[in-house]
């Protein structure tokens, strides 16, 4: 079947493209082990050169590059440019903080002299999404090649074009032919490309369905894999809040790329005291938003990228209707050309309906009413998602609660959640396991290998004892 490029501001075809064969994509994995022999031993000061070129190049060409990502999966231009731009602070944080991350840790372990020294894996498969399709892939693609690593990118069916670009941008970075290689190929070649033994590890980033299944298989094989699944985060109100700041984010953290992002703000969880305001200045927020032509320049909303996509959320909206809940704005897929629909707002989800434990990817908001704090942490923990959370107070002891109570990989606290190079990022529960970003999401794929050195008569003497820290720790004898 051939993997095409669609506009889905239009359906209108851009390109086609055949899969590679099986037999092709095992030359592609071929090429990335003999790179991977010579590459790991790259200096780092040369990587870094290439990586500072390969953010150089991405802001030269920041128009072209967002252009591509609207055209092929519909983000508003603006936001595709912020991306771009993101793509290379990215690359510039690597190749600034690479040396210290991979540094050599000495571990004092008197007499003898060890150390913990960061080793590549060797080819590391990406299987990528197509939300950010630029950004999804730098936040692995910049650690992973500056750790000395290779890397192979299955990217996900409808942004082949992005796929490409990225393994040319590479290439004109200067890093060596097959560092980086892109692989057009089908969702059940990915397993035979997976079994190769060549194969170190895996990452995913996508669907808790293709998250089990590589992740099983990798298991299986018992290689290392990094899984950033769904997420439903919640968006958390409390009455000490700055209301005007929250709700003005909280339209924002909803809409963020037309809604489709695991770390968008889904679930709305409000103070009873504040609920009534905060609704109804949601749904004016929600009204406001300019939905069009992501090509345009003021467009906030634009096509969810598939036809799958709308029709998915189009399904749950009308399945949470069916429960009992109220639609207080939007609530349809708009007509005419373009997989566009509007942006909703519902109230009274139930809590025991299947729409309510489910990843809604577009621009729909749910609202629900908690009477205090306890409720509140309750709800938004009353999720199979563990990605991250936005919670607003300015009281220190709710503040001190939210952080250490909320079941979720990071919080955010008066602030929008959002991705950082300097920070972790990755979630628990449904929403996967693995860091991806800062040092965390580098040594992800690197091996942690334990040296010790010996001074004469210390860790091992003659009689092959070993060097025990104190008298507490020896054996006990019968």
């Amino acid at each position: 079947m051939a993997i095409e490029s669609i506009n889905p501001a239009t359906n209108k075809l851009l390109r086609r493209f055949e899969p590679l064969t099986d037999n092709a994509a095992r030359q592609k994995v071929a090429l990335a082990a003999d790179v991977f022999r010579s590459y790991a031993n790259v200096p780092l000061d040369h990587r870094a050169l290439w990586m500072r070129k390969l953010a150089a190049i991405l802001e030269h060409e920041v128009e072209d590059f967002a252009t591509l990502i609207t055209q092929e999966m519909g983000k508003p231009l603006e936001a595709a440019r912020f991306e771009i731009l993101k793509c290379a602070d990215t690359c510039r944080y690597y190749a600034d903080h690479a040396a210290h991350i991979l540094a050599p840790e000495s571990v004092p372990t008197e007499p003898n002299h060890s150390y913990v020294r960061w080793e590549p894996l060797g080819v590391v498969l990406a299987v990528m999404p197509w939300n950010f399709p630029f950004w999804q892939v730098f936040r692995f693609l910049a650690p992973a090649l500056m750790a000395g690593n290779v890397a192979l990118l299955k990217h996900a069916s409808n942004v082949p074009q992005c796929a490409i670009a990225i393994e040319s941008l590479v290439r004109r970075a200067g890093f060596p032919r097959g560092s980086f290689q892109a692989l057009l190929l089908e969702v059940n070649q990915v397993e035979t490309v997976l079994s190769d033994e060549r194969i170190a590890a895996v990452t995913v980033t996508g669907s808790e369905t293709a998250g089990r299944a590589i992740g099983a298989q990798a298991g299986w094989q018992i290689k290392k894999s990094v899984l950033e699944l769904g997420g439903s985060d919640p968006f958390i109100v409390m009455p000490s809040a700055d209301l005007n700041l929250a709700i003005e984010t909280a339209v924002r953290a909803r809409c963020v790329n037309s809604g489709q992002s695991c770390i968008a703000a889904k679930r709305f969880i409000i103070a009873d005291e504040i609920y009534d305001a905060f609704e109804s200045r949601l749904v004016a927020g929600m009204e406001a938003m300019r939905v069009g032509d992501p090509m345009k320049e003021g467009t906030d909303i634009g096509p969810l990228a598939t036809v799958r996509a709308v029709e998915l959320l189009d399904a749950q909206v009308k399945a949470a209707t069916r429960v009992g809940a109220r639609v207080l704005t939007g609530g349809e897929r708009m007509l005419g050309d373009g997989n566009y629909f509007e942006p909703t707002v519902l109230a009274g989800v139930p809590r025991t309906s299947f729409v309510y434990r489910e990843e809604l990817f577009g621009p729909v908001a749910m609202l629900f009413r908690a009477q205090d704090l306890n409720e509140a942490i309750e709800i938004a923990n009353d999720t199979p998602f563990g990605l991250a959370a936005s919670a607003w107070t300015r009281d220190p002891a709710e503040q001190q609660r939210l952080v250490a109570e909320l079941q979720c990989g990071g919080v955010f606290l008066n602030a929008m959640v959002a991705s950082d190079p300097r920070l972790p990022f990755g979630g628990i529960k449904r929403s996967g396991y693995g860091r991806e970003l800062s040092a965390a999401g580098m040594r992800e794929f690197l091996n942690a290998k334990t040296v010790v050195i010996a001074s004469a008569g210390s860790a091992n003497d003659a009689t092959g004892k070993p060097y025990l820290l104190s008298a507490t720790d020896a054996p006990a004898t019968r």
